[in-house]
C-alpha cells in the first residue's frame, strides 16, 4: 500500500519524522524497497504471515511497509507480552519469519522462526525502483491478507483478524475522500501498532504524500508531550481515544493558542462523551472533531459523525461507503427506530475471519438473510439504536466484553 506515485512526486518531502530524523519520500521508498526483495528472497509472498516486533521507530515503518511491498501481511507484537502469548500468536498466524530492530530488543520465540534484522540507517542506493508485480512470489489480489492483528479473546486465548487488502483500501479511501486528505496535511503515529487504530496512522499519510510524525517511544500516551509534537511540527490530523483526549485537554492551559495547525481530530475505541466532545469544540472552536466507530474485524472503522457544538450526545454516525449496518433483534429481524438491538456489519470491509479458527470464524461471521447469496454479516455484539436523525446511538455491550482506554478486553481471557 505504499503509493509509488508519491515516493516519485514528492521525493524531497519528508515522508516519516522521528526525533531529530527526517526520512524523505525517496529514502522511505528506496528502503521499503531493498527490505521487500530481501523478504521475497526469504520466502514472503502473498498471504505469508511475518512478524514485526520492532519498536516505535523508523525501521518499524520500514518493516511494515515493505512485508506489503513483498505481498505478505505483517503481524505486529507487542515486545512486553509474555512468552507463551507472544508463542501463541506466531503459530496462530503461521509466522515463521520475524522482523526485529537493530537494537536487539526481541521476545523468546521458538526456534521455528527465522529472525530478520531490520537496519534503516545502513547506506542503501537511493535510485532503488520500487518492487514489481512481476518480482513477487505470485500476483498480489485484493482479496490477499494486508495484516492479522490479535484481539482479546472470550476462550481465554487472543483471537487473530485476518483483513485484506480490498477491506482497508476501502477505509483509507473514505478518509482521505471525507476529510479532504492532502499532502500538505501532517500526522501522528501515537497508536500501538497492536491496536487498529494504528493502520490508518501507518498507511494514510503515504497514500497523499503527507507526512508522518512518529511519537518516541513509551512517550505516546504523554499529554504534555503531544501537545510538544502537535506545536513543534505542525501537526493537522490527530487521533485519541476519547479519555486520553479528556487528559489532552485538561494540561493544555493557556497553550491552546499554539495548536493552530491542529484541523482534524478523531475519536474512536470508547464512547465520547458529549461533555469531553464539547470540551474540545469550546477550547479548539477552528478543530474538527469527528467521532467514528468500528471493530478490528471491520477493518478499524464503519461509522462516523461529524460533532457539532452544542450537541447534548454523540451518535457513532451512519456507515461509510461500501459498507452495511443492520440493527437486528435475537431473531435477526430489523428494529424499529428507537428500539435497541445487536449491530451487524456487512460489506467490503468485512476481515476474511479469525487465523487458524474456523469455529470462531463461523460464530461471528454468519450469512445475511438480507444479502446476496455468500454474503455475510460480523455480530458485533454492541447493542445499538437507530436515532430519529438516521443515526446509530451506542448504548453498550449484549456480553460480557469491556473497553479500557480503547482496548478490548474479554473477562473470560483475564479469568484465563
Amino acid at each position: 500500500m505504499t503509493d509509488v506515485v508519491h515516493v516519485a512526486t514528492r521525493s524531497d518531502v519528508p515522508a516519516i519524522v522521528f526525533g531529530t530524523r527526517r526520512v524523505s519520500y525517496t529514502e522511505f521508498g528506496a528502503r521499503v524497497s531493498v527490505l521487500a526483495r530481501r523478504l521475497i528472497d526469504a520466502g514472503v509472498g502473498p498471504d505469508t504471515a511475518v512478524g514485526v516486533a520492532i519498536p516505535r521507530s523508523v525501521e518499524l515503518l520500514v518493516a511494515i511497509h515493505a512485508v506489503v511491498a513483498a505481498g505478505g501481511h505483517y503481524v505486529p507484537l507487542d515486545l512486553d507480552a509474555p512468552t507463551d502469548r507472544t508463542r501463541y500468536m506466531l503459530e496462530t498466524a503461521g509466522v515463521h519469519l520475524l522482523l526485529v530492530g537493530r537494537d536487539g530488543q526481541m521476545p523468546d520465540v521458538a526456534d521455528a522462526v527465522e529472525i530478520l534484522v531490520v537496519d534503516a540507517d545502513t547506506d542503501i542506493d537511493l535510485a532503488t525502483p520500487p518492487v514489481s508485480d512481476a518480482e513477487r512470489r505470485a500476483p498480489l489480489r485484493s482479496e490477499d491478507a494486508a495484516y492479522t492483528l490479535f484481539t482479546s479473546g472470550s476462550t481465554g486465548r487472543p483471537k487473530g483478524v485476518t483483513v485484506s487488502h480490498a477491506a482497508i483500501v476501502n477505509r483509507l479511501e473514505w478518509m482521505r475522500d471525507w476529510y479532504s486528505i492532502k499532502d500538505s496535511d501532517v500526522f501522528v503515529q501515537k497508536t500501538p501498532v497492536t491496536f487498529d487504530v494504528s493502520v490508518w496512522e501507518l498507511f494514510l499519510p503515504f497514500a497523499v504524500g503527507a507526512t508522518l510524525v512518529v511519537a518516541e517511544p513509551d512517550r505516546h500516551g504523554d499529554p504534555r508531550y503531544l501537545a510538544d509534537l502537535v506545536v513543534a511540527e505542525r501537526v493537522s490530523v490527530i487521533h485519541f481515544v476519547p479519555s486520553m483526549l479528556s487528559v489532552f485537554l485538561d494540561v493544555l492551559g493557556d497553550r491552546v493558542g499554539e495548536l493552530s495547525s491542529l484541523r482534524l481530530t478523531f475519536t474512536s475505541g470508547e464512547a465520547l462523551t458529549a461533555a469531553v466532545a464539547q470540551s474540545l469544540l469550546s477550547v479548539l472552536p477552528d478543530v474538527e472533531l469527528h467521532n467514528l466507530y468500528g471493530p478490528t474485524e471491520a477493518a478499524v472503522d464503519v461509522t462516523a459523525h461529524h460533532v457539532v457544538a452544542g450537541e447534548q450526545s454523540v451518535p457513532i454516525g451512519v456507515p461509510v461507503p461500501n459498507t452495511v449496518v443492520r440493527v437486528l433483534d435475537s431473531r435477526l429481524h430489523r428494529v424499529p427506530v428507537g428500539v435497541p438491538g445487536e449491530l451487524y456489519l456487512a460489506g467490503v470491509q468485512l476481515a476474511r475471519g479469525y487465523a487458524s479458527r474456523a469455529d470462531l470464524t463461523a460464530d461471528r461471521f454468519v450469512a445475511d438473510p438480507y444479502g446476496e447469496s455468500g454474503e455475510r454479516l460480523y455480530r458485533t455484539g454492541d447493542l445499538v439504536r437507530w436515532n430519529a436523525r438516521g443515526q446509530l446511538e451506542y448504548l453498550g455491550r449484549t456480553d460480557f466484553q469491556v473497553k479500557l482506554r480503547g482496548q478490548r478486553l474479554e473477562l473470560g481471557e483475564v479469568e484465563a
